[in-house]
């Protein structure tokens, strides 16, 4: 932190988050919170709009979520509501956000779902900065409609994107300004997601990986948007050259236990000898640094909405090299229009096999370029707004 300057005592920090539940903008949210509690004089907290979640086919509380249990392990308060994100609001639950508001000098709000709840409690004058982690507006619900009622009543003082593509989307959606559209580019813990021979090798060794063995690995949630149906249809044309490959699947219904997920892991790779032992649905993952070591790609089959992968950013960091479908920001973030597929599982495939064959050149260039991965700059960027929102620093707006 240190090209920002700052006083003493600094601001107090709300974060609204819609819940507590695996992905990566709350991971990435997390991250930024921990730092600047941490490392500033600003003091963060956090007010869930709900402790449960039920998504992809999981049951998701609060307590059991790593973003949580990180946030508590480095002293941030986090309070939560009881009740789901599509439950109902009571009066005295909107009180206390009420009150949680006005205490605070400045609100994040994490993606634009919290926005509805602040429509109708309001902002009591504190200056609101909206985080935004999607590339499709369209599919934000009622959330774009309350970004869009909140900058016209004046409410609004700036919306941070993650990836260019989120700022041209919301601002053709939403008629936000460009300035006030700031693009904080996402970045990972360099330190954290690492390359680990000693790691790679434990790992492959436990999911039963034998000398070099394809690894390929995708990091989703089970939703549409994710195109996981992409993923497998690609991974059966693969495994035809590589039969001896390993499938790695985590996420949010990524298990066997998930019947749309069983239907169609079943409907396309039943005939694969290897089924059984070589296809790791392992669902959510608290861990994930020691899988990326062991994945030799780490695959994103997206069809929309995506910004700026953090599966993409924390795979490359440990190794992995990248295969995308032309998605948000997720073409210029690999950095070679060799790693970008089409939405076609043949050419797919023959992707991750160029990629495979290729690792070590796509290794050494990722790995000349480490350091445009790191989330330090993300932390700066949002140390300095907080400071400018709250009136306390004489940086500009523009990082």
């Amino acid at each position: 932190m240190s090209n920002v300057a700052y006083l003493e005592d600094g601001p107090s920090v709300l974060s609204l988050y819609e819940g507590f539940f695996a992905g990566g903008a709350r991971i990435l949210h997390t991250a930024v919170v921990r730092a600047l509690d941490a490392t500033t004089p600003q003091h963060h907290t956090v007010l869930s709009l709900s402790d449960r979640v039920q998504r992809e086919f999981t049951a998701q509380r609060i307590s059991s979520d790593s973003s949580y249990r990180r946030l508590t392990a480095a002293g941030v308060p986090v309070r939560a509501l009881r009740r789901t994100p599509s439950g109902p609001i009571t009066t005295s639950q909107l009180k206390r956000v009420a009150q949680s508001v006005a205490k605070a000098d400045v609100v994040l709000s994490l993606k634009e779902q919290p926005l509805t709840v602040l429509g109708r409690v309001g902002t009591s004058g504190t200056p609101l900065i909206t985080c935004l982690h999607r590339s499709d507006p369209e599919h934000q619900g009622a959330g774009v409609q309350e970004l869009i009622d909140l900058d016209r009543a004046g409410l609004l003082t700036a919306a941070v994107c993650c990836a260019e593509s989120t700022q041209l989307a919301y601002h053709q959606a939403t008629g936000i300004p460009l300035e006030r559209l700031p693009v904080f580019p996402n970045g990972v813990d360099l330190d954290r997601f690492r390359t680990d021979p000693e790691l790679r090798a434990g790992k492959r060794a436990e999911l039963g990986v034998g000398g070099d063995e394809p690894v390929v690995m995708i990091a989703a949630r089970f939703d549409e948007m994710k195109n996981v149906p992409l993923f497998v249809r690609a991974a059966r044309r693969f495994v035809q050259e590589h039969p001896d490959a390993h499938l790695v699947m985590c996420g949010a219904g990524m298990t066997r236990d998930n019947p749309a997920f069983a239907e169609l892991v079943t409907g396309e790779l039943g005939s694969w000898s290897a089924l059984e032992t070589n296809l790791h649905a392992l669902g959510i993952q608290s861990q994930m640094a020691a899988l990326y070591n062991a994945a030799d790609l780490i695959t994103l089959t997206s069809a929309f909405g995506e910004a700026a992968p953090l599966c993409l950013l924390e795979g490359m960091a440990c190794g992995a090299v990248p295969v995308t479908t032309p998605v948000g920001d997720a073409p210029a973030m690999v950095g070679d229009a060799r790693l970008v597929s089409s939405f076609d599982p043949a050419e797919t495939a023959e992707s991750w096999k160029a990629a495979f064959a290729q690792r070590e050149e796509h290794f050494e260039r990722i790995f000349r370029e480490r350091r445009r991965l790191s989330e330090q700059r993300l932390f700066d960027a949002y140390a300095q707004l907080v400071q400018v929102c709250a009136g306390s620093a004489s940086v500009p707006l523009a990082v």
